[in-house]
């Protein structure tokens, strides 16, 4: 096979697509046969037009949930929107069959709010961005409390 080597400074979605279908295949086969890893979503809808505001995106896998984005519109902030989208999303990886959920932020805010919602920290890459951190967390997780 003859190939080359090509730095894309502005890489299209579907770069991205290709080397993750991949590695997933890879993973899939050699690391974890039957792995099956899952998208999750749970999305702040405006009640009148239905229009998606904001919410939480992460994905199932491993028997871990990993949180990839939380976004809560700055109008909705101080309610506890973002406690109640990661106990959404926590009591539906536990249904899934995970034990753990993992993410990671630069908001020292959101770190604050992790560490009440009994995230431990993990790791910390310093300087990132320069002068500020990205702080990694873990939870176990554990069965929803009966209502």
């Amino acid at each position: 096979m003859n190939y080359s080597l090509e730095l894309l400074a502005k890489p299209h979605h579907v770069v991205r697509q290709i080397i993750l279908n991949g590695l997933s295949e890879f993973n899939g086969t050699t690391l974890m046969p039957g792995l099956r890893i899952q998208d999750l979503a749970v999305v702040i809808r405006d009640a009148d037009t239905r229009e998606i505001l904001g919410g939480l995106w992460g994905r199932t896998g491993w028997e871990w949930l990993s949180i990839e984005y939380i976004f809560v519109p700055e109008s909705l902030r101080g309610q506890g929107l973002a406690t109640r989208l990661i106990g959404m999303a926590e009591e539906e990886a536990f249904g899934r069959g995970c034990h753990s959920v993992w993410l990671d932020t630069l908001n020292p805010k959101a770190l604050a709010l992790y560490e009440r919602l009994g995230y431990e920290r993990f790791g910390e890459l310093k300087d990132f961005p320069r002068g500020g951190s990205r702080f990694f967390l873990q939870k176990k997780l554990k069965p929803a409390a009966a209502a």
